[in-house]
């Protein structure tokens, strides 16, 4: 029987990113993958500024190819007879992207295609001591009150596998979300489309910063900002001959020469999970939430947070730091997060209300999308009902249960990477710095308070994944009993 802390089930992105930020917590993870390898139609393309600081604290966002889709370039969409024929009107975001002077992150975009950013996880994963095993399939599991056993096979013979906890990154049909009778609701099945993924000399037609493209009487053509394009086209089957005319009538040129590199089939739906964990087992990625393609980066991103989310309160309760209860907030932050997306998706003019009228909600600009979400939950003081879901940072100023501000502490340097590792005390005040001692976090003094919303007497106490967890504006009477009846209660700590 092979042993691990966590059996992490699925390869893909969410899967792989639990790995890599498990086993960089020193958690040993194990995870399994059906496949040999990445699909090779891409899927995903650009991971939002809040992924690569994630990636940025692990220091794999340094190791990453340049990319054109993700920094501003490839998300602008026009309606037009072909790619070089007359262009019509521009499907602008709703809301509108914003100017604003405020730098939000020390992160860009990252411009990676799926298929070529899964390897690097992976890679990434084993070289912090992940066990990744490709062409290994979970054929059954079960749960009891001390961890879940499964039962895997790779070439060889069935063997079992014994974690204390499973996360379930299986996909958007999820065995293990079915095998549980976890529901999910939302939109749910809205159409099935066709793709066919071709590389073509085209770069020359992406000069205006225009990469996605509602081609007449065609399809929607886009690029993967690499040589690589994807058609998608109505669902039904096609030759060859077939696929090539419909990309020269998309091209608007019948002498490029085009090599088709793969097809696929596209059912497009959307539902959130009604609980995105059960007993030992948690969901993660498109098994808890699946959301069309969106250009506010809503599915593949959110999922990537939430293995970060989930990743470090494992190890806490794993370690010993945390109790076990630490690990119902999970559920308590993503959920809400992932419903929010959902509702967004459908609230913006993205495509997807096809004969439907769009949701009725209000609209929140994709900054307060990305950094602004607002956690509710027993790890997190002061965030109560009376809150938005999602502000823009400038706009929270250093409010509990929001993500920590970014602001520059000298050259090269954010305040987030001050955050990551362990829990972190920030202010600019000796008894502070006492009461950090006292209550065992790491302090750190910094003189930018005012963006944390403190004055200058005030400290603000920072969760392992970048979140404020609690906050004192000013000074109290006895800042060291109120940092640890803080920290206690927001850690679920065993000290």
């Amino acid at each position: 029987m092979k042993k691990t802390s966590v059996l992490v089930v699925g390869g893909g992105l969410a899967g792989t990113s639990a790995a890599v930020f498990l086993a960089w917590r020193g958690v040993d993870v194990t995870l399994v993958e059906k496949h040999p390898g990445s699909s090779p139609h891409p899927r995903a393309v650009g991971f939002n500024a809040r992924v690569g600081e994630l990636l940025r604290a692990t220091g794999l966002a340094d190791e990453l190819p340049p990319g054109r889709v993700g920094k501003g370039f490839g998300i602008r969409r026009v309606r037009c007879e072909s790619l070089v024929g007359k262009r019509f009107e521009e499907t602008f975001w709703s809301p509108p992207a914003e100017l604003s002077d405020i730098e939000y992150s020390p992160s860009k975009g990252v411009g990676v295609a799926q298929d070529r950013m899964e390897p690097f996880l992976r890679d990434k994963a084993r070289e912090f001591g992940a066990d990744i095993r490709m062409s290994t399939r979970m054929l059954e599991f079960s749960e009891d009150g001390d961890g879940v056993t499964a039962i895997v096979q790779g070439d060889g013979e069935p063997y079992e596998i014994r974690a204390d906890y499973l996360v379930a990154a299986d996909g958007h049909r999820s065995p293990v979300r079915e095998a549980l009778g976890i529901t999910r609701t939302g939109r749910g099945f809205m159409h099935t489309s066709r793709s066919v993924l071709f590389r073509a000399p085209l770069d020359e037609y992406l000069k205006d910063g225009i990469g996605q493209f509602v081609v007449d009487g065609v399809g929607f053509l886009t690029t993967y900002g690499d040589g690589r394009w994807v058609l998608m086209l109505d669902d039904r089957e096609y030759t060859e001959a077939e696929l090539l005319v419909r990309i020269h009538q998309a091209i608007g040129l019948d002498d490029v020469e085009v090599e088709i590199i793969t097809t696929g089939r596209w059912t497009i739906s959307a539902g959130v999970a009604d609980r995105f964990s059960k007993g030992r087992i948690f969901l993660a990625g498109d098994a808890a939430h699946t959301l069309p393609p969106s250009r506010g980066g809503f599915g593949a991103n959110v999922g990537i947070e939430d293995a970060h989310n989930l990743a470090w309160k494992l190890a806490a309760v794993l370690n010993g730091e945390s109790r076990p209860s630490l690990l119902d907030t999970y559920d308590a932050e993503r959920r809400p997060v992932a419903s929010l997306c959902h509702q967004q998706i459908f609230a913006r003019n993205d495509g997807h209300n096809r004969g439907s009228q769009p949701e009725d909600a209000p609209l929140y600009d994709n900054n307060a999308m990305h950094f602004g979400m607002l956690y509710r939950s027993d790890a997190v003081l002061d965030a109560g009902p009376e809150l938005p879901p999602a502000r823009l940072p400038e706009q929270w100023n250093g409010q509990p249960g929001t993500r920590a501000p970014h602001a520059w502490t000298e050259p090269g340097k954010s305040t987030l990477d001050l955050f990551g590792r362990g829990w972190v005390l920030v202010a600019d005040h000796p008894q502070w710095e006492e009461a950090a001692q006292q209550a065992g976090v790491r302090y750190e003094g910094v003189e930018q308070l005012d963006v944390f919303g403190l004055s200058e007497k005030g400290a603000s106490l920072v969760r392992p994944d970048g979140y404020i967890a609690w906050r004192s504006v000013d000074l109290p009477n006895d800042p060291a009993a109120v940092l640890k009846a803080a920290f206690s209660s927001s850690s679920a700590g065993t000290r």
